[in-house]
Order: C-alpha cells, then sequence, then structure tokens
C-alpha cells in the first residue's frame, strides 16, 4: 500500500504531487486543452499518451498504448487502491503487451518476496487456489483486482514476481528505523532489498512534505512554533515507504538477471512511480540502461471533459483517466475522527520480528 494507508481515493491531485517535485524541469509544455471523452462511471477509464510532458496529449486505445509499451524493458501500471476503471485498465493493458511481447513476466506489489515458493507452485499447478490463498495474505481485494492478472499469467505460463516486502517489516522499521533491517537472520533478512536508498532527493521532499502536513505539498499550514524539519519519526516513516520500494525495484531487477530478454509489467500504488519517482527511480539506479515506462492514474470528476496541465502530462508515458471515488469525508471532523482511529489502530500492531 501507499503512505495513504487504506484510503484509495487521491487525497491530493495529481497537479500538485508533480508540480512539488519536478518544478524547473524543462519539457515541452502540454496543451492544457479539455480531451474529448467522457468517463460516465466508476468503471470507466481513457488512456492519454503525454511521453512525460514531451508531447502534446493524446488520447489511445490500450492496443495504442501498448504498442509504445512493447519497446520498453519494464512499464510500471500505478494505481489508485481499489479504484475499477484503474484495474480494469491494468489488465487491458497487460493482455494487450502480452499480445506484442510474450516473454512477459508480471511484478506485483500486492504480493511479497516471503510466499514467492507458495505462488510459484500454484502457477504450477502443484496448489490449488483455496490453499494458495490461505497462505499468501492477499489484499481483501484480490479476487475483483489481482486474480485476472494471476490468472492471465498462470493461464500463459508467465513468471509472477511477488516484488514487495513483508507488512512486517516495513512495520518493524517505520517504528525501530532502517538500522532494524541488520539485526535480521539472514531468511528474513532476504524478505527486504539489500540496500535502500534514504539520500536526499525529490521523492524524499514530497513524502515528507505529505507526512508532515506541509501546505505546499497539500497539507494544513503549519503554526509558527512548529519544529524544523522532520522529525524522526517522519524520517522513520520514509525508509519504511522506501524498504517497499526498494525491495520492488530489487525484485525486478534480480528477476531480469535471471531471465534476460524477459520484460516486466509492475503493478502497483501510484505514489510509489509517479513522476518515474519511488520503485521507478530506484530501479534505474540498479540498471541505468534499462528502458522504463510509467502509466500514471489521474482521477477525474466525470462532471466535465478532463483537462491535464502541464503538471499532470509529466508525471508519465500515459495518464490513465479514471473517475475519482465519492469524496470520502464531508467534515474535516469525519476525516480527522478517521485519521485517530487508523493511528490508533497503527500503534496497536507493534514489531514482532
Amino acid at each position: 500500500m501507499t503512505i495513504f494507508g487504506t484510503i484509495s481515493k487521491m487525497q491530493v491531485s495529481s497537479a500538485v504531487l508533480a508540480a512539488a517535485v519536478l518544478a524547473g524541469c524543462v519539457t515541452v509544455k502540454a496543451a492544457e486543452a479539455p480531451l474529448a471523452v467522457t468517463l460516465p462511471d466508476l468503471t470507466s477509464y481513457a488512456l492519454v499518451q503525454t511521453d512525460a510532458g514531451k508531447t502534446a496529449p493524446r488520447l489511445v486505445s490500450a492496443a495504442e498504448a501498448a504498442a509504445v509499451l512493447a519497446a520498453f524493458d519494464v512499464v510500471v501500471i500505478g494505481e489508485a487502491h481499489r479504484n475499477p476503471g484503474n484495474h480494469l485498465a491494468q489488465m487491458a493493458l497487460f493482455r494487450e503487451l502480452y499480445a506484442r511481447a510474450p516473454q512477459l513476466s508480471l511484478s506485483m506489489e500486492q504480493l511479497e518476496r516471503d510466499v514467492q515458493p507458495i505462488l510459484d507452485d500454484y502457477l504450477a499447478d502443484k496448489l490449488g487456489e483455496a490453499p494458495y490463498l490461505e497462505k499468501v495474505r492477499p489484499w481483501n481485494n484480490y479476487a475483483s483486482s489481482y486474480r485476472p492478472l494471476v490468472e492471465f499469467a498462470k493461464e500463459h505460463h508467465l513468471p509472477v514476481i511477488a516484488a514487495n516486502t513483508t507488512d512486517e517489516v516495513v512495520r518493524c522499521v517505520g517504528e525501530r528505523g532502517p538500522a532494524f533491517l541488520d539485526t535480521l537472520k539472514a531468511p528474513q533478512r532476504a524478505w527486504a532489498a539489500a540496500e535502500l536508498h534514504l539520500g536526499d532527493g525529490a521523492y524524499r521532499a514530497k513524502f515528507l512534505g505529505f507526512a508532515g502536513g506541509d501546505q505546499g505539498h497539500g497539507g494544513a499550514e503549519k503554526g509558527k512554533d512548529a519544529p524544523k524539519g522532520p522529525s524522526e519519526q517522519m524520517l522513520r516513516g520514509f525508509a519504511a515507504q522506501v524498504t517497499r520500494d526498494d525491495t520492488m525495484a530489487e525484485s525486478i531487477f534480480l528477476h531480469l538477471q535471471k531471465n534476460p530478454g524477459r520484460k516486466v509489467v509492475h503493478m502497483t500504488g501510484y505514489f510509489h512511480a509517479a513522476d518515474f519517482l519511488g520503485t521507478v527511480e530506484r530501479l534505474q539506479a540498479r540498471a541505468p540502461n534499462l528502458k522504463i515506462a510509467v502509466v500514471t492514474p489521474h482521477e477525474v470528476d466525470g462532471s466535465a471533459p478532463p483537462v491535464l496541465t502541464d503538471a499532470n502530462a509529466k508525471g508519465g508515458n500515459f495518464i490513465l483517466l479514471i473517475r475519482a471515488f465519492p469524496e470520502p469525508y464531508i467534515t474535516d471532523e469525519e476525516e480527522r475522527t478517521a485519521i485517530r482511529k487508523q493511528m490508533a489502530q497503527r500503534a496497536e500492531k507493534k514489531c514482532a520480528l
């Protein structure tokens, strides 16, 4: 999951996200004109080719997008978790990519490294779906959102990478810091990337801006007496986030090393890939010559033809337009209550490794 926990709606527009981290980049300015498309319901989606802001936005079909994406080594498809239009688009792109590049592997944030042997047994028909699901800790939307992808891969004998680290490792890093990883025994240490990239950069600034409620990154205005700089808790939170990003990047990198000539499609939460940051930049650091494409979602309200700003267009090679979920909260008090409840639930879960 992303830093936004179980809330699947993009709380902050991708325009703000991109503008916060890409200020000063020089690209061809996208035409900020309404696109000739409507999204009538939550299952609707539309793909817009922007080439990361280098060309004017152009509506394309999944087949047309796949024809372009097939030239890349890795295609990272971001998602607003549980959005039906987003998941339908993922499946359509995966299917169309396979038709053009059959030497394809599926990589998933939603499956964790320690269950890779169980996943492999299921793909090899050594295990039924019921015991497989009992053992792999599937997300609660697996049946509707991820089963189609895994079953397509199984039917076409495609490898599936359980790319993520475990929730328990992330929890422990968030509680104790990245040095916690050095205390793990070898089998457990292999659940996370050997190297974490924790240095300064756009992704760190972006994450800490949201985590700290920075008004310039979509948060509330800080008081004059607020402490300067990120707190230790925020830095541990970033380390926990990066543990996911670096592990997913390393999982893809190692798979490609062992399987030269294959291409990988990676499914992940949009925050891990938007603006070519997160997992994407960490994979690029491990393999500088790798050609990586990003498809990132952008939510619209459906009441008018959507418009992509220049910042939106820079977020990926293709922008996936999807309908926004209903507003999760009507009042500030509703939101504060929900946040307090979520924080209390997280506080009850302690590191157990």
